[in-house]
């Protein structure tokens, strides 16, 4: 992956014999669905529960996790130490999908190819689903971490609480919100936008990944601009994708962006030359992460992963 006759394709090199990205993300993501089967269990009240499990086992790439789980090893940490932390990145970023389908968001019917959870379970169950997830979250990273110091796990906390709020992806839906349906919507504000919506926690993954393992300030530092290049990057292929794949292949409604008037990176510079936008992140992201060699390449290879998806 970090030869230089496949970077900056687009695509992971399927002749490299010494790492396989897909073998790796589905060992990678059977651990972390274990984990989420383990990590809530229906009582009383059942509903809330149920509605909890519904969303979050509900399939999905698990990226975040994995990606939280991927910095952690890099820099000589554990599955074991990361795995609280990777959970509690899939609780809130299930969460914001729960209430970003709600008819008072982005009104959608269906995630994942299932129908969304306020179309099983009501607004009102969906919207404290949602709720429930978020503050268990932060439980579950306080309560379950193991063999890392408290202080790395306060850290980790805060880096959560400022990637869900105001400041992060709180920040990011509501000037989304704004701007739906106006014509005058800058680069700028979409950059914005999309920094904080999706970017904020894929940066906060990985951070925390670091953060666990006992990152230097240097490395916190490289490792977040490689997720806030691969953040954007991520955002800008599924404005692609939202316009060039299907429902069945999206897994939810196509075509929504347009529908709502919203301002996307197609609509500035066009399919071909956002997708060139997305691969020059890509190749700026794995250089962030070159000088750990080969300890990189699942980084590097997610990177790649990113822009050459279809879903």
């Amino acid at each position: 992956m970090t030869s230089s006759s496949n970077r900056g394709t687009g695509v992971a090199d399927e002749t490299d014999t010494q790492f396989d990205l897909a073998d790796y993300l589905a060992t990678q993501q059977a651990q972390v669905e274990a984990a989420l089967n383990q990590s809530i269990t229906v009582v009383y009240p059942d509903k809330i529960y149920e509605a909890m499990r519904y969303s979050l086992m509900a399939g999905g790439k698990r990226l975040r996790p994995i990606l939280c789980l991927a910095t952690c090893e890099l820099l000589g940490g554990t599955t074991e130490m990361a795995m609280p932390t990777a959970c509690a990145l899939e609780m809130i970023h299930t969460m914001s999908l729960i209430h970003d389908d709600l008819p008072a968001m982005d009104n959608d019917d269906y995630r994942r190819g299932k129908p969304t959870n306020h179309k099983v379970y009501g607004e009102d169950i969906a919207i404290l689903a949602g709720d429930g997830l978020l503050a268990y979250a932060f439980e579950f990273v306080a309560a379950q971490t193991q063999q890392v110091s408290a202080e790395r796990v306060l850290q980790v906390i805060a880096r959560l609480g400022h990637a869900v709020g105001a400041a992060g992806l709180v920040g990011g839906q509501v000037v989304d919100l704004e701007s739906e349906g106006k014509p005058d919507v800058s680069l700028e504000t979409l950059n914005f936008i999309h920094r904080h919506k999706t970017g904020a926690l894929l940066e906060a993954s990985v951070v925390c990944g670091a953060i666990l393992a006992g990152a230097d300030d240097s490395n916190l530092v490289r490792l977040s601009r490689y997720a806030q290049d691969i953040g954007l990057a991520f955002q800008i292929v599924d404005d692609v994708l939202d316009i060039t794949a299907t429902q069945e292949e999206l897994g939810k409604t196509a075509g929504k962006d347009l529908q709502a008037q919203k301002a996307t990176y197609p609509s500035f510079w066009g399919i071909e030359e956002s997708r060139r936008q997305a691969q020059a992140l890509v190749t700026a992201a794995k250089a962030q992460v070159e000088p750990f060699g080969d300890r990189a390449k699942p980084l590097q290879a997610i990177a790649d992963y990113i822009t050459a998806r279809t879903h």
